[in-house]
């Protein structure tokens, strides 16, 4: 985690909660607009810490580091994605979005996609998150899967405990 950052006039101080608060919700803000964020940062060290006894590099740790600034990258729908998106569902086929990404990030992507229709969410059951998922039991998740457009934070073994409910 980095320890300090750059404030407006350029100038390094040390982090604090509202800074760390501050920090997080633009992360929050990206996410929801479907921007994957990446954090930059900086952190001195000496030469001879670079390599080890047996001449492999070091890894660095980013504690101690001085954050340098976020920037989000947008990763658009791919062209068509939309009308086969409305294509599949007039066949009668269900959509679902199963990512990784956080749960802002999937629902903005899935909403931009026409996967998720823009009132549904988390209260309604259309957006789930992994540890959530892998909270319920095997009952609860047959009655479930049904109504899941959105699952966030899924790991290879909640995509494979998925489709295999969805056959």
């Amino acid at each position: 985690m980095c320890t300090s950052y750059y404030n407006a006039f350029g100038h390094v101080e040390d982090k604090d909660d509202n800074h760390i608060m501050t920090v997080e919700q633009i992360i929050e803000g990206m996410a929801t607009s479907g921007l994957r964020c990446i954090a930059f940062a900086s952190k001195e060290f000496p030469a001879e810490e670079q390599m080890d006894d047996q001449g492999y590099k070091v890894v660095l740790k980013e504690e101690g580091s001085t954050l340098l600034g976020l920037v989000g990258l947008k990763d658009p729908c791919r062209p068509g994605v939309k009308m086969a998106v409305q294509d599949f569902r007039n066949a009668g086929v269900k959509i679902k979005t199963i990512t990784g990404d956080d749960v802002f990030t999937a629902k903005a992507i899935a909403t931009e996609c026409r996967i998720l229709k823009t009132h549904e969410d988390m209260l309604s059951g259309a957006v789930i998150e992994g540890v959530q998922f892998r909270n319920y039991t095997p009952q609860v998740r047959r009655e479930k899967v049904e109504e899941i457009c959105v699952m966030a934070r899924f790991s290879l073994s909640d995509k494979f405990v998925m489709a295999q409910m969805m056959h």
